[in-house]
């Protein structure tokens, strides 16, 4: 058998209402209810890092639908390998040109 292996960057936390719908089908809103120890759990396990400058501290939910059509909602989680390579990789790439790039016409 194969090994999975799979990376993810964020943890199903279960599964939201079904989105409400217009008249004409257009969506208006969707509902996540969180009980006071989840929502603790998701603040101190997957809550940003606050920077010195008090920006950060930040818990990223996203809603989203199943293969079989069932609303979900997962928790992206900063430590996990996943989000960790996907950090270093953009900071690699965010590096100021340097003096030999900065000759190029485009």
């Amino acid at each position: 058998m194969s090994e999975n292996s799979n990376k993810y960057d964020s943890v199903f936390i279960g599964f939201a209402e079904d989105p409400k719908l217009d008249a004409n089908g257009k969506y208006i809103s969707q509902r996540l209810r969180l009980k006071v120890p989840e929502l603790k759990d998701l603040m101190e396990r997957y809550a940003t890092a606050v920077k010195p400058d008090g920006t950060g501290g930040n818990v990223f939910i996203t809603l989203g639908v199943s293969k079989n059509g069932k609303s979900f909602a997962t928790v992206w989680d900063p430590n996990s390998e996943k989000a960790k390579e996907n950090q270093q990789n953009k900071t690699s790439y965010s590096k100021k040109p340097s003096a030999a790039d900065e000759d190029l016409p485009f």
